[in-house]
C-alpha cells in the first residue's frame, strides 16, 4: 500500500465549496430516515448513559466502587475492541452493521427490565449488560463514519458531519434531564425498557433507507488474516502527516478535557460553593455550545474554508479555558459559563472539520480501520 509523501490539501474534498448536484427526492428522504434513525439512537443512549447507573443504585443499591465498575465495563470495548472492530466492519456492508448494533442494542435493554421482573437482577448481569452495550456502540459508531461518505458525497461531508454533531450535541443537552424524569416518573427498568424501543425504532428507520452499499470487495490472498489488516489500518494513520498531526492533538485535548471534566464538579460545589441543582445548569452550558457550534460551523467552513477552520477553533477557543478557575461567587460564576461554553464550541467545530477531513482522504476501503485507530489512539 502506498502512501503519501506529503498530506492532501485539507481543503479537497471536505472543504470544497463547490456546489454538488442538487439530490434526489428519494436521497432526501434516505438522508430523512438516516437523521430520524440517529435521532432516535443518540437520546436513548443518552438518557440510557443515566438510566444504567441510576438502576444500579435505586435497585440493586450498588455501591461508589460498583457503579465505577459498570461505567469502565461500558467503555472497555474501545480499549479491547477498537482495533479488530475496524477490520472486521470493513468487511462488511456498514449500514447492516449499524441495523445490527441497533438490534443487539434493542435486546440488551430488554434483558435488564426482564430480569428485574423476574427477580434475578444483579450488578454481574448490569456489567454485563454494560460491557455488550459498549461493543454495539463502538461498532455503531465505527460504520457510522465510515458510511456517511458514501451516503452524502465527498462535497456534503462537513454539511453532513454538522448534523450529526447537531443531534448528538443536542441529545447530550436533553438526555440527563429526560433521564432523571423517567426515572423518577417510571421507574429505571421500565425507562431502559422504553430505550430498547428507541433502539428498535433506530433499527427500523435504517432499514427503510433505498440506496444499498456495494458489497466490499474479496479479500486478495494473504489479507484475509485479520493482524494485518489491522497493521494497514494503523500504518496508514501513522505514516499519513496530517492524520498522525490530527490524532496526537485530538490526544492532547482530549487529555487536558478529561482532566478539567473529573475537577469541574467538585470545584464548583466545594470552592465556589454552588447548591447542586446550580451545579447542574452551569454544567449544561457545555452541551449548550456543542449545538451553536455544529448549527455555525458549515457556514463557518464555507466562508474560512475547513483547514483553516480546524486549527483556529481550538486556537480561537482554547484560551478560554482560563477563565474556569477564576470563578467564584457572584457574578464570577459566569466566567465558568463563558469558558465552558466557548472551549465546547470551539472543540465541536474541530471534531466537525477533522472528521470530514478524515474521510475525505482515506480510501473506501480503510474508513473502517482509520476510523478505529483513531478512536483507539485518542
Amino acid at each position: 500500500m502506498s502512501h503519501p509523501t506529503t498530506a492532501p490539501d485539507p481543503t479537497a474534498g471536505a472543504a470544497a465549496p463547490d456546489a454538488p448536484d442538487a439530490p434526489s427526492p428519494r436521497q432526501r428522504r434516505d438522508f430523512r430516515r438516516f437523521m430520524a434513525s440517529h435521532v432516535c439512537n443518540e437520546l436513548g443512549s443518552s438518557i440510557t448513559y443515566v438510566a444504567l447507573p441510576l438502576t444500579a443504585v435505586l435497585t440493586l443499591h450498588a455501591s461508589a466502587w460498583q457503579v465505577g465498575v459498570l461505567a469502565a465495563a461500558e467503555n472497555a470495548a474501545f480499549l479491547l475492541l477498537g482495533l479488530p472492530a475496524g477490520a472486521w466492519i470493513d468487511r462488511m456492508r456498514r449500514r447492516d452493521v449499524m441495523i445490527a448494533a441497533d438490534l443487539a442494542r434493542t435486546v440488551l435493554l430488554t434483558a435488564v427490565p426482564v430480569a428485574w421482573l423476574l427477580d434475578v437482577d444483579s450488578m454481574p448481569l448490569l456489567c454485563c449488560v454494560a460491557l455488550l452495550l459498549g461493543c454495539a456502540r463502538l461498532f455503531g459508531d465505527v460504520a457510522d463514519q465510515s458510511y456517511l461518505p458514501a451516503f452524502v458525497g465527498q462535497s456534503s461531508l462537513i454539511e453532513g458531519n454538522s448534523r450529526l454533531e447537531t443531534v448528538r450535541s443536542g441529545a447530550e443537552l436533553a438526555g440527563p434531564g429526560a433521564a432523571g424524569f423517567l426515572v423518577q416518573l417510571l421507574g429505571p427498568a421500565e425507562t431502559l425498557a422504553g430505550q430498547a424501543v428507541t433502539s428498535l425504532t433506530s433499527a427500523a428507520l435504517m432499514g427503510r433507507i433505498e440506496a444499498r452499499e456495494p458489497r466490499p470487495a474479496p479479500r486478495s490472498p494473504g489479507r484475509g488474516r485479520l493482524l494485518p489488516e489491522i497493521r494497514e489500518g494503523l500504518h496508514h494513520v501513522l505514516r499519513h502527516r496530517v492524520l498522525r498531526l490530527i490524532a496526537l492533538s485530538t490526544a492532547s485535548v482530549n487529555l487536558c478535557l478529561s482532566e478539567i471534566f473529573a475537577l469541574e464538579t467538585l470545584f464548583l460545589t466545594r470552592t465556589v460553593g454552588l447548591p447542586p441543582a446550580v451545579v447542574g445548569w452551569v454544567l449544561t452550558t457545555a452541551a449548550l455550545g456543542s449545538v451553536l457550534a455544529a448549527l455555525v460551523t458549515q457556514r463557518l467552513s464555507r466562508r474560512l474554508g475547513a483547514a483553516r477552520l480546524t486549527w483556529l477553533s481550538l486556537l480561537a477557543a482554547m484560551p478560554f479555558g482560563l477563565l474556569l478557575p477564576l470563578a467564584g461567587h457572584g457574578w464570577r460564576v459566569c466566567l465558568f459559563v463563558l469558558g465552558a461554553l466557548v472551549q465546547s464550541a470551539g472543540v465541536t467545530t474541530y471534531n466537525i472539520c477533522q472528521v470530514a477531513y478524515r474521510q475525505t482522504v482515506c480510501p473506501p476501503h480503510l474508513l473502517g480501520r482509520m476510523t478505529a485507530t483513531m478512536r483507539f489512539l485518542v
